[in-house]
Parts: C-alpha cells; sequence; structure tokens
C-alpha cells in the first residue's frame, strides 16, 4: 500500500515528548500506538524520548509481526488489542503517571467523587487486575477494565489512556493523572462523598454536548446560552 506516514510518525514522536515535558511520564517508561491503513505505529522499546526519531517508530500488523530495524515495545500486546476492539479510538496511550499509579498499586478504582472522573467516560475510572507486564493476560484484564470506558488504571502499573487523535489521548492522561492526584489527596481526610449515578449522567451527557460543539446547558437545568438577535 501507498502511504506516507512520515507526518504521523512526526506527530508521534512529538507527543512521547510532550508527555515527558508536562510529568506524566519519566525516562523510556510509556509507549504509545496510533492506527493507520498498514496496521498501527508504536513506539520502540528501550528507547528514551528525547533521542527517539521518526524512523524509529515501528510498524506492526494486527498479527503480532513488524517491520523495520528496532523492536516494538515490550507492550504491544494491548495496544494491538485495544485497537481491534475498539473501532471508536485509534491511539493508545500509556505512562506511569505517579499520582494515576499511586492508586494502581493499592488497586483502587477512582470513583465519582469529583464530576470531571467522567472524562473516562463513565461513572469511575477502574483499576484492571495485576498481570506481568508485555503479557497476553495484562492486555486481557485491560480490556475488560476499559470497557464503555476511555481510561482505566493498571494494578501495580500504571494507567491507560484512549483517543481518536494523539492530542485526545494525551489531554485524557493528563486530566486522568490529575483526577488521581485529587483522589489521592481527598484520602488524606477520609473516603470523600461520591456524587449519585443520576448526577453522573447529567454530567456524561453535557460532556457529549460539549464533545459536539453544542452548548453544554441541558434543559431544565440551566438557562440556554444563544446568540444574540441583531
Amino acid at each position: 500500500m501507498d502511504y506516507d506516514d512520515r507526518r504521523q510518525r512526526e506527530a508521534m514522536v512529538e507527543t512521547c515528548r510532550k508527555m515527558n515535558a508536562s510529568g506524566i511520564n519519566q525516562g523510556t517508561a510509556g509507549n504509545v500506538s496510533i492506527r493507520n491503513p498498514m496496521g498501527f505505529l508504536i513506539t520502540p522499546t528501550s528507547l528514551p524520548y528525547d533521542e527517539m526519531k521518526p524512523d524509529d517508530l515501528v510498524q506492526m500488523n494486527f498479527d503480532g509481526t513488524y517491520e523495520g530495524r528496532r523492536r516494538p515495545s515490550s507492550e504491544w500486546r494491548f495496544h494491538r488489542d485495544i485497537l481491534a476492539a475498539r473501532d471508536d479510538i485509534d491511539v493508545v496511550l500509556h505512562c506511569h503517571s505517579v499520582y494515576a499509579t499511586t492508586l494502581a498499586c493499592h488497586h483502587k478504582t477512582i470513583p465519582s467523587f469529583h464530576y470531571m472522573t467522567g472524562v473516562a467516560g463513565g461513572t469511575t475510572i477502574r483499576c484492571a487486575k495485576y498481570a506481568t507486564f508485555g503479557t497476553q493476560a495484562l492486555s486481557d484484564n485491560a480490556l475488560e477494565a476499559l470497557q464503555d470506558r476511555l481510561a482505566c488504571l493498571l494494578g501495580q502499573h500504571g494507567q491507560i489512556s484512549l483517543g481518536k487523535t494523539l492530542s485526545s489521548a494525551l489531554a485524557l492522561a493528563i486530566e486522568v493523572e490529575t483526577i488521581s492526584r485529587l483522589y489521592v489527596q481527598a484520602l488524606t481526610l477520609g473516603e470523600p462523598p461520591v456524587l449519585p449515578d443520576e448526577e453522573m449522567a447529567r454530567v456524561l451527557q453535557q460532556m457529549k454536548n460539549m464533545s459536539y460543539g453544542q452548548a453544554p446547558d441541558l434543559d431544565g437545568v440551566n438557562d440556554i446560552a444563544r446568540p444574540k438577535r441583531a
């Protein structure tokens, strides 16, 4: 297939460096993949992002084969399986952000203690069961935790965030880390109260409206913002 993936490769390298600059990733930890017509591109194993070049990214097929001089990330299995199972997203981003990983070390699911928990697509951000990194078991556990969600924690490991674009996946990963930090801090005062499911349903509808570029107001909740007539 005649496909020029240079711009996609450059955007991936830029996203990886933004991960480190934002503080959600360190060293060679974490990995990113993006769907393309041949399968998907994924970051290589054991290469610091500040040394990574576009040609270092690895082209993979969904049968597990790859092309290029470098080996793919050790976590290629969950990247492949998530992309294969979820046609609603095109990017998988994994990192070991500090507060999300702190909660993951305690196998804590993040409840709707704050309405922004809804950015992950539901009333909770689940924590997947632990499995050894790079294994099919870890991929299976991640898929389960990501059902109807755009993000999850990985038990004693880190977090995964999904998106249609590199920028949306990165933004979600940063938001998951922010929510995780808030939850860790809230827990120092005791278990915080949780918003009821009916309120979270309203929140999720608001977020859905906003994602479609519509006014976020719900009928019967607030006055509806509307353009001024001439």
